[in-house]
C-alpha cells in the first residue's frame, strides 16, 4: 500500500523511459542495451511537491545512462479484466509487477499523483520507437525521460486492438478520456519536473506522447487528451 509522502526532489548531478502495464499490454519489445556513461548536469534549485510514494521493485527499472531531455505521457487502465472497475489502483500497479514495466509517476482519476520510480532511475515505459530530430534515441528514450501514466481509457478506435468492441461498450461513459483533476495535476507535476530538469525544454518536441514515439503500436495518451489543458 502507498504511505503519503511530502516529497523534496532533489536533483543530483547525474540526472539518471514502458509499454502501457494495463491489460493493453503487448509482449516486451527489446530495447537498444542501456546507456552507460557519465552525465553531469547543472543542479537547480529544489523543489516540492505532494504525492505518494509506491515505488515497484527495482527490477522494474535500472540505474540511468544519460541527461533527461523528454518527458513521455501514456494512459494506462485494467479496463480489459475489470471493465467495470478499470482504475482500481492495486490492480493498474500489480500489472506494472507482472509485466515488469514501469513509469516514474502515475496520476489517478481523482489527481493523486504516485511516485513510482524515482527519476534517477530509467523507468521501462517507452520500449521499441523513434523521435525524428533525435535518432540517437532510437528505442532507447528510457535513458532520456520521464514516463507519467495517467489513468485514462481512450476513444473505442484506439482501444479496439486491446479489447473487443462489447467490452469497451460495457464501459462506463464517465471512465472514458481524462478528468479535469489529472490535467490539474499533471501540470503541477510538469512544472515541477521541468523546474528540477533544465535539459527539458517547455515545448511539444520535448514533452510528447507516446504514440509520436511509436505511432505503429501505440495509441496513448490519444485523441481525447487535451494537450491545451497542460499549456501546449
Amino acid at each position: 500500500m502507498p504511505k503519503t509522502i511530502y516529497l523534496l526532489l532533489i536533483t543530483i548531478s547525474i540526472l539518471t523511459g514502458c509499454s502501457t502495464p494495463t491489460a493493453q499490454k503487448d509482449t516486451p519489445i527489446k530495447e537498444s542495451p542501456p546507456i552507460v556513461k557519465s552525465v553531469d548536469i547543472e543542479s537547480p534549485e529544489t523543489f516540492t511537491l505532494d504525492m505518494e510514494e509506491w515505488l515497484l521493485p527495482k527490477k522494474n527499472s535500472r540505474v540511468r545512462g544519460a541527461p533527461i531531455t523528454h518527458v513521455m505521457l501514456h494512459f494506462t487502465n485494467n479496463a480489459l479484466r475489470a471493465p467495470q472497475d478499470p482504475y482500481n489502483i492495486e490492480e493498474v500497479y500489480s500489472l506494472f509487477e507482472e509485466y515488469e514495466v514501469s513509469a516514474h509517476y502515475m496520476i489517478d482519476r481523482d489527481g493523486e499523483i504516485y511516485l513510482l520510480v524515482p527519476e534517477e532511475r530509467a523507468a521501462f515505459h517507452a520500449g521499441k520507437g523513434h523521435l525524428l530530430n533525435y535518432q540517437d534515441y532510437e528505442s532507447g528514450l528510457n535513458d532520456y525521460s520521464i514516463g507519467i501514466e495517467l489513468l485514462a481509457v481512450g476513444t473505442s478506435e484506439e482501444m479496439l486492438s486491446i479489447m473487443p468492441a462489447e467490452i469497451y461498450d460495457s464501459i462506463s461513459p464517465s471512465d472514458i478520456g481524462y478528468t479535469d483533476a489529472q490535467y490539474a495535476s499533471l501540470k503541477e507535476l510538469l512544472d515541477d519536473i521541468l523546474h528540477r530538469n533544465p535539459l527539458i525544454k517547455s515545448d511539444r518536441e520535448h514533452i510528447i506522447g507516446h504514440d509520436e514515439y511509436a505511432p505503429v503500436r501505440k495509441s496513448d495518451p490519444g485523441d481525447l487528451f487535451d494537450w491545451s489543458r497542460i499549456g501546449y
